[in-house]
């Protein structure tokens, strides 16, 4: 698949399966999430990679209390990637951003089914995520951007919504 279709044909995949994805890949995806384009390239996000089960639905149970719900918002995906960026670059928001739809496209060309979920901001705004960004031994006045979950489907591919009418205006 070149890259052009795989941008057209990504979805966003919202029912897993529970079977992990291999370490190989994961590392290939968010190796391809550290060179999306950052601001000067100061590079200004971290990856947090979460394979570890625990950590994984401590941090489904922080996000689903957020958004008042008592199902899990991470819909059953094995690997969680956290992404957050330094708020000290004018910049963090974006590169944060492009980090996630970079990880997103990643996983798509290996086979692999993401997700972009919210709520890392609050998340690791709460004392239970600074205890564990502090746990990691990260400093520094970082936001959360986003969790990209990965894993294998466990139903059918969406189709596309159609695009909408002046999506893009010409000046020519």
């Amino acid at each position: 698949m070149n890259a052009i279709e795989n941008l057209v044909t990504r979805r966003s995949i919202r029912k897993f399966k529970s079977d992990m994805v291999s370490k190989e890949i994961i590392e290939k995806i968010v190796e391809a999430g550290t060179y999306a384009a950052t601001g000067m390239n100061r590079q200004s996000p971290i990856i947090i990679a979460v394979t570890n089960k625990e950590l994984r639905d401590r941090l489904s149970g922080l996000n689903a209390a957020i958004m008042g719900a008592d199902t899990d918002p991470f819909y059953n995906a094995p690997v969680v990637l956290i992404v957050l960026a330094n708020k000290s670059m004018p910049t963090y928001l974006y590169d944060g951003s492009l980090v996630m739809g970079n990880l997103m496209n990643a996983a798509h060309a290996y086979g692999i089914s993401s997700c972009w979920i919210h709520r890392a901001k609050e998340e690791f705004e709460s004392a239970e995520g600074k205890a564990i960004l502090s746990k990691l031994g990260i400093e520094g006045d970082y936001e959360g951007i986003g969790h990209c979950i990965l894993g294998y489907a466990d139903c059918d591919e969406p189709e596309p919504s159609p695009r909408k009418e002046n999506y893009v205006y010409w000046i020519e």
